[in-house]
């Protein structure tokens, strides 16, 4: 069977980083993937994945045939979908599951989880990190659509993405005001350019004192609200950047950066966790970041994969089951 003639649901509980990684590996694939976004009923909503004895009833809304040849899911809700097809199918579905399901890889053809989460087996796939939609085309792409905005703009062009508050991870005011000391250094210093954005965990206190802190220099801030070409700059900001800032909270900001090929910098912010760590660890071992130290470092490393490297494994293991 060949990928293009494949049908492929993409199931999540509707989280856009968590959706974005499955959309990602089908891109990888060249594969049309239908997105479905699910929730569960009770008590399937709170004892996912370890309850099992999924049904009809369990989801909302209804998962009905006809089944797909290649089912990708994310996220803790989306066990249940994937066992529930899996059984309707007759086994025919192939089921990959991003993220670690917290619960035992041999109910699924195929597992991938970064290397700082610690499941390991036969048939788990370890990434640098998470997976991405992000290709040197789409970068390419996105320089075009941008130039209006970014050609312009003095080199080196520094890319500053900016989270904020998690479950893990502080961004406070002081952070904030440290790093716009920073970043007016980066520009006085090294005659830079900022392409900024940030997220709603950023919070509004953290962005007037970014904004007012920037405010007359060579710093761009998308405020999520519009561009001169009406759409979000993410691509085109990692497009034209020559080095590549982004906070420390974000597992998927950092998979960005690093398959970009760009210098990753990494700026701190307060908390963590030993996960975290892990993931620090390993991509400064495999030289694609470094602790932002307020000036530009230049190195090289070869740029991470991980939807090409999911989207490689998924194509031979289907090889063999359909032939």
């Amino acid at each position: 069977m060949k990928n293009k003639d494949i049908s492929c649901w993409i199931i999540t509980e509707g989280m856009i980083g968590t959706q974005n990684q499955c959309v990602g590996v089908t891109e990888a694939l060249s594969v049309e993937a239908v997105v479905k976004t699910i929730s569960l009923k009770q008590p399937w909503k709170t004892l996912s994945p370890w309850l099992g004895f999924e049904m009809a009833c369990t989801f909302d809304p209804k998962i009905e045939p006809k089944w797909p040849d290649l089912l990708i899911t994310a996220g803790r809700k989306s066990v249940a979908a994937s066992r529930f097809i899996k059984k309707q199918s007759g086994g025919k579905t192939f089921t990959v599951q991003l993220q670690d399901p917290k619960t035992s890889p041999d109910q699924f053809d195929l597992v991938a989880v970064p290397f700082h989460d610690p499941l390991r087996g036969e048939n788990v796939i370890v990434t640098d990190g998470a997976p991405n939609r992000l290709t040197a085309k789409k970068l390419n792409e996105a320089r075009q659509e941008f130039a209006p905005l970014f050609a312009e703009s003095p080199a080196p062009r520094v890319a500053v993405l900016i989270g904020g508050n998690s479950r893990t991870h502080k961004m406070t005011a002081s952070i904030m005001h440290k790093l716009v000391v920073d970043l007016k250094k980066l520009i006085e210093n090294h005659h830079a350019s900022l392409m900024i954005t940030a997220s709603r965990r950023t919070g509004d206190e953290n962005l007037k004192i970014l904004a007012e802190g920037l405010a007359g220099t060579n710093a761009y801030i998308w405020d999520g609200q519009g561009s001169n070409t009406g759409n979000n700059p993410y691509f085109g900001i990692l497009g034209w950047a020559d080095h590549i800032l982004v906070t420390s909270d974000s597992v998927s900001m950092l998979s960005d950066a690093g398959t970009t090929g760009k210098t990753v910098h990494m700026i701190p912010l307060d908390g963590g966790s030993p996960r975290f760590t892990r993931l620090y660890t390993h991509l400064q071992e495999i030289n694609v970041m470094r602790p932002f130290d307020g000036n530009l470092q230049h190195w090289t490393y070869e740029p991470m994969n991980d939807a090409v490297m999911v989207a490689k494994r998924i194509t031979t293991a289907m090889q063999k089951m359909y032939g």
